[in-house]
């Protein structure tokens, strides 16, 4: 997808804010047992077509109004994923000004989870 110059702007100013993990250390998390929810902040359509195994979904145009009643454990490890990274980036620095101390963007979104075979989940 082709982003506009101010969006990347954007974009790129939340990322000198944030944290990135990697799929590899989404990985070794599960793989150790680390208490941390998976949030996918893409549309509802996406979600629909298909998501992260165990995520869970808070879009993000909705994810500032229902994460304090989804998580509220503000100290509680969060990865966000988007498509490419780019709206979870912007998630994550929200999160970060409401008081959420462990969060972080997942660098390639939905592209590198699938990318490195990562299971997924649809919603038949």
């Amino acid at each position: 997808m082709q982003h506009s110059e101010k969006f990347l702007a954007i974009v790129n100013d939340a990322k000198t804010r944030i944290r990135e993990s990697t799929v590899d250390d989404v990985k070794h998390d599960r793989e150790s047992n680390v208490d941390q929810v998976l949030v996918d902040t893409r549309e509802e359509s996406e979600w629909n077509a298909a998501h992260a195994a165990g995520a869970i979904h808070l879009g993000k145009g909705v994810i500032e109004r229902d994460v304090e009643s989804a998580i509220p454990d503000t100290g509680k490890k969060i990865v966000l994923y988007c498509g490419g990274g780019y709206r979870s980036a912007l998630a994550a620095d929200t999160l970060q000004k409401m008081g959420y101390t462990n969060v972080f963007s997942l660098a390639g979104g939905w592209r590198a989870w699938n990318a490195a075979e990562m299971p997924v989940e649809t919603d038949d």
